[in-house]
Formats: C-alpha cells, sequence, structure tokens
C-alpha cells in the first residue's frame, strides 16, 4: 500500500498543503498517522478523491471522445505562414499545440486566453516513479 503525506498529496492534487490539511480537517479527505506521527493519506483513498474533484473543464466531454481535457491560460503564441505554435500553462504542466495559423486566428487565441488542451491518443507513456527517487509516495505500513 502506497501512503502520502500531505505536502505530496497537495502536490499531486495541485493545491496547498493547507488546502489538504483543510480537507482532512474538515473530513473530505481520510488521513492516518504514519509510523512518525504525520499524517498520512492512503493512495487508493487519495485517488478516489482525484476522481471526485475532477470537475469537467468546460462541461463538453459528452459531446466528444476525449476524456483528457486539461483547463488553462495561453502563455506563448508564435505563428508563421501557414502554422502557429501555442503554449498552454495548465497547472504546473505545459502543453504545446501545433496547429494552422487559420485555426488560431479563428479561435483568437492570444497571450492571456482561457483555452481547454483536448488530449487524444492512442499512445500514452506512463512512467512508474519510484518511492525512492523523491517525494512521489512511500510504501505504506
Amino acid at each position: 500500500m502506497t501512503t502520502f503525506r500531505i505536502g505530496e498529496a497537495a502536490e499531486l492534487l495541485g493545491v496547498s498543503a493547507d488546502t489538504v490539511r483543510r480537507w482532512v480537517d474538515a473530513g473530505r479527505l481520510a488521513a492516518g498517522r504514519d509510523a512518525q506521527g504525520h499524517r498520512a493519506i492512503d493512495g487508493v483513498d487519495l485517488a478516489a478523491f482525484a476522481r471526485g474533484q475532477a470537475a469537467d473543464p468546460d462541461d463538453r466531454s459528452d459531446a466528444s471522445s476525449a476524456r483528457n481535457r486539461l483547463r488553462g491560460i495561453v502563455v506563448n503564441v508564435v505563428k508563421d505562414t501557414l502554422m502557429a505554435q501555442v503554449d498552454i500553462q495548465a497547472g504546473p504542466f505545459r502543453i504545446v499545440s501545433l496547429m494552422s495559423r487559420e485555426a488560431v486566428d479563428e479561435l483568437d487565441l492570444r497571450v492571456g486566453s482561457l483555452a481547454v488542451a483536448v488530449i487524444k491518443s492512442t499512445t500514452v507513456v506512463v512512467e512508474r516513479v519510484s518511492p525512492a527517487g523523491g517525494s512521489r509516495g512511500r510504501p505504506g505500513s
């Protein structure tokens, strides 16, 4: 069983440690104590909480087969004659999209615009992070 300390859970959820503490104190997120007396959250409980917190960023997922939708802000737009590159910052994640210049102009994408990156891919690479490799979860007791 994997458990996460408050700070680790906060990092995974994209919120502050204080927010996670408030959720735990309010009973919204279950936490126990580890061997050192620190609050620890079971990985299964954290995953269930994260699923419950995951609101559809634009309430349109029922109109699309793509389920990977990341809401963010446009931080860079580079256009040439035919193509364009749009960089979106969605929380701690940077998404780079290459598209036609015409699409960027039609969507009126500019630095500071709110945008949703919709990702549909046949290949998704998943890497497992070793608990010994940093603050990414600890084997439970």
